[in-house]
């Protein structure tokens, strides 16, 4: 059926709330005096230091090890079945917005932030209550040429998208910066002729350069499978929106994808997008790694997909890899998916401890329900981990219950447990630990949930509450940490220090 993709719909979905779970109140854990609970040491000279240069990262810097990625990917092996690896980025590496303070810059990055879990929870939300994206706009037998590029304003023009890696694209094959997403599944980059495209640090793609461009027809299996999808003489058309009012029109099409040096994959769907508002600055498009048919994971068969995140004030890289073994000292939790919705990757969680102490919660808090709701997810693109509200709670006062000794200070966006640490270099705060089955526990650095907000010494608790049932892992929290989606034996690991 031709849809009409008028990219107006997307202000409707503001228009939808999303369900709102409530909880019982539970006890946390037992106050406990400093002697009883375990604790670790935060670096503070060093993380301030690191914020501080973040602000002056130039991403010419990064020029010589780009120049070594463009050539890998000029002549890569072509295969199917081997094990790729690609260099992955943080955003503030590659594209400076030049804030004038740090405090400026955690801002930007809450306000991208919240504008994820939107759409993240939207998608749920849709999924849940049957609700297609073509039930929002009229249909219609053919769209018009006008109908890809009508602009529409974008609600913040943010969208998800901390990290980015390196991907070649066509033959022959043209490297791009693409973002980075688990919560979304299909794959695009901005194509020639753009009748709307944002700044982006390559040249835009420019399909009748490439000997391996073919345009998708209607009747393919991969434009079936899109959630939005319309024809035009013959040619495949998609839409794929993203909960705040940015949006992606264009051809759907099949490409080369070459991963470095280490191989290449024929006939990837993906889109080539003519119209694109908002989303992610200075990346090309996104690649999409979510449990669907469409992601880049599905179409190339990957049995696993691992990724480490270094810091994102850092300069440096690490990688994703596909098909790679899973490090020998991965904290492994189950990997479930969610009937409603095969996109999401949930662990399956059995509690949060702090200080040593399992924190009270009920035990279908971080359980899928038959009906779709409930249950954590892993994601790479949201930041600050999302907790249902209780269960948040119950975690924030046993931290606060913990650090009496430490000086508070008012809240910061977000963020509702703030520390002055001004005068100190180090400090011990409790740990925190996230626990799977089997007795299992992932034991988080410091500095994952404990961060600067401005160079001052401001410092918050990087957990937050949500009135979804779902909750989110964030990218905070996984900083430094090998994650590891072994989709063979349906196992999610946890392997710090293995970027």
């Amino acid at each position: 059926m031709a849809l009409n993709l008028k990219p107006s719909f997307l202000l409707l979905t503001l228009a939808f709330s999303l369900t709102i779970f409530s909880f019982v109140p539970t006890p946390t854990c037992s106050r406990a005096s400093p002697s009883e609970f375990a604790t670790t040491v935060l670096d503070l000279s060093a993380s301030l230091h690191q914020a501080q240069q973040v602000l002056s990262l130039n991403p010419q810097l990064l020029e010589t090890s780009l120049q070594q990625e463009q050539e890998a990917q000029i002549n890569p092996t072509s295969t199917s079945s081997s094990q790729f690896s690609v260099n992955l980025h943080t955003r503030d590496s590659l594209f400076n917005a030049k804030h004038k303070d740090y405090k400026s810059l955690v801002l930007a990055r809450l306000a991208r932030d919240s504008a994820r879990v939107d759409a993240l929870n939207l998608k749920l939300h849709f999924a849940l209550n049957n609700i297609s994206k073509s039930d929002l706009h009229p249909t219609q037998t053919e769209l018009l040429p006008e109908d890809l590029s009508t602009p529409v304003a974008s609600g913040t023009s943010m969208g998800s998208g901390e990290y980015f890696t390196r991907v070649g694209v066509g033959q022959p094959s043209k490297p791009f910066y693409m973002a980075l997403d688990t919560g979304s599944d299909v794959n695009w980059l901005q194509c020639k002729p753009c009748s709307d495209c944002y700044q982006q640090s390559d040249p835009v793609f420019d399909p009748t350069l490439s000997s391996s461009y073919s345009p998708l027809t209607c009747q393919a299996q991969q434009c079936q499978a899109l959630d939005v999808s319309a024809c035009r003489n013959g040619r495949c058309l998609y839409q794929v929106s993203y909960g705040d009012g940015s949006f992606t029109v264009g051809e759907y099409m099949t490409e080369t994808v070459s991963f470095g040096n280490s191989g290449s994959v024929a006939k990837v769907a993906m889109g080539c997008g003519h119209d694109n508002e908002g989303l992610f600055v200075a990346a090309a498009g996104l690649i999409g790694l979510g449990g669907g048919p469409l992601s880049l994971t599905s179409q190339i068969k990957a049995t696993s997909f691992s990724y480490c995140l270094v810091d994102r004030d850092s300069p440096k890289s690490s990688t994703l890899e596909f098909n790679s073994p899973r490090p020998a000292d991965s904290v492994t939790g189950a990997l479930l998916r969610n009937q409603k919705l095969d996109t999401f990757y949930y662990v399956q969680l059995a509690g949060v401890s702090v200080g040593g102490h399992m924190i009270s919660v009920p035990p279908e808090t971080f359980a899928v329900g038959q009906s779709g709701s409930g249950g954590i997810i892993v994601d790479c693109g949201t930041a600050v981990t999302r907790l249902q509200t209780q269960a948040y709670n119950s975690v924030r006062d046993a931290f606060r219950s913990m650090t009496r000794n430490l000086r508070t200070t008012n809240g910061f966006a977000i963020f509702d447990t703030c520390y002055d640490l001004s005068s100190l270099q180090s400090v011990d705060v409790p740990t925190v630990s996230f626990h799977f089955g089997g007795g299992k526990s992932w034991l988080l650095p410091a500095k994952n949930y404990l961060i600067p907000v401005d160079e001052s010494g401001t410092y918050c608790f990087a957990f937050a509450p949500t009135t979804s049932s779902m909750s989110i892992m964030g990218n905070i929290q996984q900083q430094g940490t090998r994650v590891s989606f072994d989709l063979a034996h349906n196992l999610v690991g946890f392997s710090p220090n293995k970027c």
